[in-house]
């Protein structure tokens, strides 16, 4: 059963891929394939974790003697059931939670028309221009902000200013390839770079000093073919943006009170990586603490108001329209993706790259590839995990050197594990949320920017080699 795993990974991946064809909804299928692959792994468990000798087991038994001197089956209740699945289940927790509320303080800042005065800067009739706007907005505020919160504020900018949902898709398409750009050449920019930043496997000049290039190569190249792919010359959008789409009720509430509603949402959202430096917590605690915020903050001013037709902006009332849909397949994916990990296939596979491609680049190139359908976390963690940093780069081989601190393997990691989630729409946090924030259908973005993702990620590859390889 072992070898079952990636076979209903993949499987599970297609009938995602083909939900307009099979009629069943991709969050169906996503939590299907994990709950499959959980059972494999309980029903197996003998095979996977004694047989194979599972390190991971291995170090649990360890670490609980009591549970080790039981039967082999209690052994592998208590792995399974209140080691794997509970750690597991965390880590999708708290990116769940991340996006959840990131959704909703978007949202509420939305409805209080904090993102008006913003489309005045990037607004444009012509889809073209409008299409380098938002493109390059989104390159730079996923550094400052990170790629998955700047995507969520860019599409709800993005809503003004393209009512027009077909017109929109195309934009929100490459938003993806723009946002998971900007955060690889950022500590901040995306988890996987935090992941590298905090390890100290690369530092915050060097990254930038070496990654920006290839990522402005890998948001360039795609959004330059896009451009005259896209959209003919001299075209305009189906519908022109209009500056408020709020309702007059909103006017009742004081100016400064709105002010004050957009900077706790924006500073939830932009503080998140100085919130993880400085207290180790992580990420979604930041996100849950500004919506906590505004929560408090807007039930003490309604009530003050007391205006009845402001009761529709309480988060009480913004609460049941989240989009759940997206949430379950999120967590289908990740829990999915955490079998394989526990099961002991992303090791293997890290393994077999290690021990058949002696060849740093291309390893961290095979790496960011396979982050466009394994999360990029799990990737980069393992990779952490079997090159262990030299405290002093002089001590270790010229093959070494590319392992230490600041080495060139990190520094290409860092670029391809967050630009390869852009190749497929789910291959990225980023591309899940906004594939689930605009109904975007896996096969729509396959057949026309997936090729444009691959086309940017070997151009931006390609810079980099040439700069250092």
């Amino acid at each position: 059963m072992f070898i079952l795993l990636p076979i209903v990974f993949i499987l599970g991946i297609l009938g995602i891929a083909f939900e307009d064809k099979i009629k069943i909804n991709k969050a169906a299928i996503a939590l299907v394939m994990s709950i499959i692959m959980w059972l494999l792994l309980m029903l197996d468990a003998y095979y996977i974790f004694v047989e194979r000798a599972n390190p991971e087991f291995e170090n649990f038994l360890m670490q609980n003697p009591d549970i080790a001197a039981g039967p082999l089956k209690d052994q592998f209740v208590e792995f399974i059931t209140n080691r794997a699945i509970v750690y597991q289940l965390g880590n999708v927790a708290e990116t769940l939670f991340f996006v959840m509320c990131s959704m909703l303080i978007v949202d509420i800042v939305d409805k209080h028309g904090g993102f008006n005065s913003m489309t005045g800067y990037i607004r444009s009739t012509s889809k073209r221009r409008l299409l380098w706007y938002i493109c390059i907005v989104s390159f730079f505020f996923s550094a400052l902000l990170d790629n998955l919160a700047a995507a969520i504020v860019i599409i709800a900018i993005l809503r003004k200013l393209v009512p027009d949902h077909t017109d929109r898709l195309k934009y929100a398409c490459m938003i993806i390839i723009a946002s998971n750009a900007g955060g690889s050449w950022s500590p901040i920019g995306d988890v996987t770079t935090i992941l590298l930043w905090v390890g100290k496997n690369i530092t915050v000049g060097h990254q930038i000093s070496h990654v920006f290039l290839p990522a402005a190569v890998n948001l360039l190249v795609p959004l330059t073919i896009a451009n005259f792919w896209l959209f003919q010359k001299g075209s305009v959008l189906r519908t022109a943006g209009v500056e408020d789409l709020t309702d007059d009720s909103i006017n009742r509430i004081p100016l400064t009170a709105r002010k004050i509603i957009f900077w706790i949402g924006i500073l939830s959202l932009a503080l998140v990586p100085v919130f993880r430096v400085l207290t180790n917590l992580p990420p979604f605690l930041c996100v849950l603490l500004g919506l906590v915020i505004l929560w408090i903050y807007t039930d003490v001013l309604y009530s003050r108001l007391r205006v009845t037709c402001l009761d529709k902006y309480r988060i009480t009332r913004l609460l049941p329209d989240m989009d759940m849909t997206t949430i379950f397949y999120f967590l289908g994916i990740l829990m999915s993706v955490g079998a394989l990990e526990t099961s002991g296939q992303l090791g293997l596979m890290a393994d077999f790259i290690n021990k058949h491609i002696h060849e740093p680049y291309l390893i961290s190139l095979i790496i960011g590839i396979l982050s466009s359908c394994v999360d990029n976390v799990a990737l980069v963690a393992a990779t952490i995990g079997m090159y262990p940093l030299s405290e002093y780069a002089g001590d270790v081989s010229t093959y070494g050197q590319y392992f230490v601190s600041d080495g060139g393997f990190w520094t290409f990691l860092a670029y391809c594990a967050v630009t390869g989630g852009s190749i497929f729409i789910f291959g990225s946090a980023t591309g899940v949320t906004v594939m689930g924030m605009e109904k975007i259908d896996f096969m729509y973005y396959l057949k026309r920017f997936t090729i444009l993702a691959l086309i940017g990620y070997f151009s931006g590859a390609g810079v980099f080699l040439l700069m250092f390889g």
